[in-house]
């Protein structure tokens, strides 16, 4: 007898994250029903046991819950508008990507409108621990439905939170953010700074990790700079652009100072300039190893 599924989800957009979400929800005993404009992730998804719709309003339109992971606010845009144009009956719609607050609102309304309730649910985590269900959620809006949903959560994350009113996930996603990216580029720096010093990349990573000097992110990421290979990508650097140019703008807007954070806008651009946007963000190691003219292997 074929196993009993615990609750059908519909998830948009089965990339780096939302395949991952996908995967471990399916692994978890759910039925997941999944689109993605490229046919190559939904191969992909199909291969770890996800149903296949034709479209956005076709995965709405068979599960009472569709989480979206999505690119760009356009895609958020343009999912919402066929969602809306399907003329479907109560859906709750979990977006999980970064954007701003404005565009989110604007997909509320769309939703709304249609009679449809969204919540604003960005994720804590990094492609590799996507991968491992080792993610944090950030939901925002009712929390009953937050509370209601807490058992799905789980079984692609280890943790979700309510920090309130909807928009306030999108915030606590931005103060996450800053953080990974200014550890992302401190942790390159430590570690250009030890290889040009002479010592072990291997060495270093270890001796920081059983330090006062480690982070969650030196962990995920120093890893990759001892190897020099950002091919195993957790997030892509022209799409943490993005990101950070959305975190940015928010600063500014509430007038918030960002020293750090901006130091660190550089570094990103260098490596999307130097071919690197591609890779993983972890790759910030190679630009600023070129600007130490490290060779590794090699003293100072």
């Amino acid at each position: 007898m074929a196993k009993k599924k615990k609750g059908t989800v519909g998830v948009i957009g089965l990339g780096i994250m939302g395949g991952s979400f996908a995967r471990n929800l399916v692994k978890s005993g759910w039925q997941v029903i999944g689109y993605d404009v490229s046919a190559a992730a939904r191969r992909a998804a199909q291969a770890a046991g996800v149903e296949i719709a034709e479209s956005p309003a076709d995965v709405a339109s068979k599960v009472p819950t569709v989480l979206t992971s999505l690119p760009k606010p356009q895609a958020l845009m343009d999912v919402a508008k066929q969602i809306a144009a399907a003329k479907l009956k109560n859906k709750l719609i979990v977006e999980m990507s970064t954007f701003t607050i404005a565009d989110k609102e604007k997909a509320l309304k769309v939703f709304s409108k249609a009679g449809h309730t969204m919540l604003d649910t960005p994720v804590s985590g990094t492609g590799a621990q996507a991968r491992n269900a080792d993610l944090v959620f950030y939901a925002s809006g009712d929390t009953k439905l937050i509370k209601k949903l807490k058992p799905m959560f789980e079984a692609f994350g280890r943790r979700v939170y309510d920090v309130g009113a909807f928009g306030n996930g999108s915030k606590m996603k931005y103060v996450a953010n800053l953080l990974v990216a200014i550890n992302n580029v401190a942790s390159a720096e430590a570690m250009v700074f030890g290889m040009k010093a002479g010592l072990p990349p291997q060495a270093i990573f270890d001796l920081v990790r059983d330090g006062a000097g480690n982070s969650r992110v030196f962990e995920l990421r120093a890893p990759m700079m001892v190897k020099g290979n950002y091919d195993d990508v957790t997030m892509k650097i022209d799409v943490w652009d993005k990101d950070m140019q959305v975190i940015g703008a928010y600063a500014k807007q509430i007038k918030v100072p960002t020293p750090m954070f901006d130091a660190s806008k550089p570094v990103y651009i260098k490596a999307m300039k130097q071919g690197l946007g591609a890779k993983d963000t972890a790759a910030v190691c190679a630009v600023l190893e070129k600007q130490a003219k490290l060779k590794r292997g090699k003293r100072a």
